[in-house]
């Protein structure tokens, strides 16, 4: 090889996608709540864009277009966006995004909520501590986390507030004398102050303080439960009944019944004043059972229509009125318009495409629960509706659908699947539906092992290896047989 420069010429083919493409596909990505949002921003940026109102009738609605010039039917062909073309290659193009395009950001309101910091300085105003003591309090709530726990050892808190005050006595010029240091004695006290407080268990260091905080706080500090979690944790939470009972001297069902006690409790007490939003669910899809058939709905009863609007496009009309920048808005409103409703349109033929093969595909699902849940892949939908794999994605991410079975996500009717012995496939959430009601009907002095699943599975037809079985098992949290063994 030699070095040097050289030019040669080459053809290819290559597809641009403009940015209306980029969005189409955030539109198709977007759940219902969103798309809402979304929409109501576009009715306040765009002019052409109006709402139809209910009382509007269906003709107007549909009224004919204004009649075009050959010049502007000829524009609009070769502007025309193939959706059918596009939705088929999953937005597989070569194009980048134009990197000079401007998308407005919006930053999202949040709105003020009370958290377990709060609650708990709102206690600590109400007692009687000096302003020192205070300072102290105040920085062991900011070390508390939103569990209820202690996020860090006493000598870090300790070496956090007294660095604070070395600081302060530097700025001020004053000795150290003028601001004495806290003590390791005063820290314990301190902590001693906060787990008092409400909720009981707050301000523990481990799992097993925060229980004996909860028990001494009932009144049950002489009781069985608090002398296991106090003397014998460790075989406590690996279910040791026997060893429990010789120590103690009781029966193992007394040491069982003194451990469910202890289950009662809660773990993590700060997660009742965590600071949760409520997420609610609104289902983009519904599926009816009307006369022994299933249909499928799209939920949009509240999803704000577009059309066009008449007065703007009267306006638009008059090309004469209208020249260099003017005549470019215009035009790029109108187009912008006229395009949100192909794509929106387009979404909802699409949604209602997928979640009809759904339907048909997991039909027994319907009728007679999770148990008889098919194995189901994008692939598999994609091939059948004769769209690409990667749009059969977008449309069932974050997307809910109410059916009679439920409110579910459109990702639960998809997983893997095992054979059996017929020949048949069954779906991987079936089977765990299957673990969990055979362990739920289990004698529980006698719990199934990983092994009689295997069998009883597949005495039913499913062939399954332990190694899967304990798998998800433990994905569904479920303990082994030892674990969930009584006496």
């Amino acid at each position: 090889m030699r070095p040097g420069l050289s030019q040669h010429t080459q053809l290819k083919q290559e597809l641009k996608i403009n940015p209306r493409l980029y969005q189409a596909m955030d539109l198709l990505y977007m759940p219902l709540l969103d798309l809402q949002q979304h929409l109501k921003q576009e009715l306040l940026n765009n002019p052409f864009l109006e709402m139809v109102e209910p009382e509007e009738d269906e003709e107007e609605n549909e009224e004919a277009p204004a009649e075009e010039t050959p010049a502007e039917a000829e524009k609009k062909d070769k502007e025309e966006i193939d959706w059918e073309e596009i939705l088929l290659d999953g937005f597989d193009t070569a194009g980048r995004r134009e990197e000079h395009e401007e998308r407005e950001y919006y930053e999202p309101v949040t709105v003020d909520s009370r958290d377990l910091g709060d609650h708990l300085r709102d206690q600590v105003s109400l007692l009687e501590l000096s302003p020192r003591q205070s300072a102290l309090a105040d920085e062991f709530i900011g070390n508390i986390q939103d569990d209820g726990y202690l996020a860090c050892p006493l000598e870090e808190i300790l070496q956090g507030v007294n660095d604070a005050i070395e600081k302060m006595a530097e700025e001020a010029g004053r000795d150290d004398d003028e601001l004495p240091l806290y003590t390791m004695a005063e820290a314990e006290e301190m902590l001693g102050v906060i787990q008092s407080l409400d909720p009981p268990g707050v301000g523990a260091r481990d799992l097993r303080e925060c229980l004996m905080l909860q028990l001494r706080e009932a009144g049950l500090e002489q009781s069985v439960p608090f002398r296991l979690v106090r003397d014998c944790y460790d075989e406590l939470i690996n279910h040791r009944w026997s060893e429990i009972s010789k120590r103690f001297g009781i029966s193992p069902s007394d040491v069982q019944r003194a451990a469910d006690e202890i289950a009662k409790l809660d773990p993590k007490p700060g997660l009742v004043y965590s600071d949760r939003s409520d997420n609610y669910i609104i289902p983009d899809l519904i599926v009816e059972k009307i006369d022994g058939k299933y249909h499928v709905f799209l939920n949009d009863v509240n999803f704000p229509r577009l059309k066009l609007s008449r007065a703007y496009q009267e306006i638009a009309r008059d090309k004469k009125k209208f020249d260099g920048e003017n005549k470019e808005f215009i035009s790029n409103k109108l187009n912008s318009a006229n395009w949100m409703i192909q794509a929106i349109e387009q979404r909802r033929q699409t949604m209602l495409k997928v979640m009809n093969y759904i339907v048909e595909r997991q039909r027994e699902f319907f009728e007679k629960g999770v148990q008889y849940l098919k194995p189901l892949t994008l692939r598999e939908v994609a091939e059948v509706i004769s769209m690409h794999e990667s749009t059969v994605s977008r449309v069932t991410n974050e997307k809910f659908v109410q059916t009679p079975r439920g409110v579910l996500p459109l990702k639960f009717f998809f997983s893997s699947g095992l054979s059996t012995t017929d020949g048949e496939d069954v779906s991987a959430r079936g089977i765990k539906a299957q673990i969990e009601k055979l362990v739920a009907d289990e004698d529980p002095k006698h719990p199934l092992t990983d092994q009689a699943i295997v069998n009883i599975l597949k005495e039913s037809g499913v062939q399954i290896a332990r190694r899967t079985v304990a798998k998800y098992r433990d994905q569904l949290g479920v303990l082994s047989a030892r674990m969930r063994k009584r006496v």
